[in-house]
């Protein structure tokens, strides 16, 4: 049974953070452009053409804090999240404005994420899917890989922000889902947590959607990944076991594979694992001639779809049936879309080439008596 007061604590957590996210947003645009956290399209893998200011994800964290504050349930543990996230976004500011070197950025990373591990915010246990054991017991292991999980998640989701508007969408979509499972758990303290972070991110969205007028850089980006890694924990891990081994990897589904991808790929050509290059899943899809909006839409549409498989977990009866069909029809328009849309490009290429094979012809030129 759905509780109608956390629906409505809900919604109040989601409309005042809404609204201060963007009301602070033009204040951080003035803020980043005075201490110079610009970002200067300098190589191939910046998709934009002018220098746009960093910093937006203050007007995130600030929207979401103030929120949660007001709406949400500070115990102790929220407490070490909330000061894990105030460290993170510190980090993040300093390397909007000065660009920090990879292995300090990853030591700071290291350094939140041990504030709330360290305050009892630990993966104790796993679901075992192989055996009679209900579950695997982590011990000594539940530290490290927790910290792995949310310096994970935090750099998972930093790579992916490549287009505007894409990885705050993402993580909208992510909060959402969340949202959606710890309301029909009845987990409350999540629900108006992830409320009120999908209004930060929402109040921010106009601002940064294609063409972006702020981007919200490693502040947000990390803040972002940092949060959901988090709450993840809190939530899908803690108390309600019994999917934890998934729902978290399916949820962040995309950040979660397309890093795990980069890694792969830079180390098989030698490479450190934090080079940075044009080989993500976005850069991919421009590559076959999609634009930014057009990029941005298909993975939205690919994080809608883990999201609903996600739900579906946590559901039951009719209900999961309904959004296994919407998630399977889904996937079916991404295929069509991309395939379709690739078979246009080839067809427009096909095309050029036979008009530069005519242009090129002995007398296609025109002839001057």
């Amino acid at each position: 049974m759905i509780d109608n007061s956390v629906l409505i604590t809900s919604f109040f957590a989601f409309g005042v953070a809404l609204a201060i996210s963007f009301a602070m947003t033009p204040i951080v645009k003035l803020f980043a452009k005075k201490v110079g956290a610009i970002d200067v399209p300098k190589d191939a893998r910046r998709m934009h053409k002018v220098p746009i200011p960093r910093l937006g994800g203050l007007a995130i964290f600030l929207g979401f804090l103030i929120s949660i504050l007001l709406f949400g349930r500070i115990d102790p543990q929220m407490k070490s999240i909330l000061l894990g996230a105030v460290f993170i976004v510190m980090l993040g500011v300093v390397d909007d404005i000065h660009p920090l070197k990879p292995l300090v950025k990853f030591a700071g990373q290291i350094v939140a994420a041990l504030i709330p591990v360290l305050s009892g915010v630990v993966v104790e246990r796993l679901m075992n899917p192989f055996g009679d054991g209900k579950y695997f017991e982590l011990g000594l292991l539940a530290v490290p890989l927790t910290v792995i999980w949310i310096v994970g998640v935090t750099n998972a989701v930093n790579m992916i922000d490549g287009l505007d508007g894409l990885a705050v969408g993402v993580s909208t979509i992510a909060t959402v889902t969340v949202f959606t499972i710890a309301v029909l758990v009845s987990e409350s303290y999540i629900a108006v947590t992830m409320a009120a972070l999908a209004g930060a991110c929402m109040g921010f969205m106009p601002y940064n959607m294609n063409p972006a007028k702020i981007f919200m850089g490693d502040t947000g980006s990390m803040f972002l990944g940092y949060l959901l890694a988090t709450i993840s924990i809190q939530g899908l891990f803690k108390f309600y076991v019994g999917i934890s081994f998934a729902v978290p990897f399916i949820i962040l589904g995309l950040p979660i594979f397309d890093t795990t991808f980069a890694i792969i790929r830079r180390l098989l050509k030698g490479q450190s694992p934090m080079h940075a290059d044009r080989g993500h899943v976005h850069h991919r899809l421009i590559d076959m001639g999609f634009d930014q909006k057009q990029s941005v839409a298909i993975l939205y549409m690919l994080s809608v779809v883990l999201g609903l498989s996600a739900v579906v977990l946590a559901t039951s009866g009719e209900v999961k049936i309904i959004i296994l069909a919407v998630a399977i029809l889904a996937s079916v328009l991404i295929g069509l879309s991309v395939t379709g849309h690739d078979k246009k490009k080839e067809k427009e290429q096909q095309e050029e080439k036979q008009d530069e094979g005519t242009e090129d012809a002995p007398g296609s030129e025109e002839k001057h008596g």
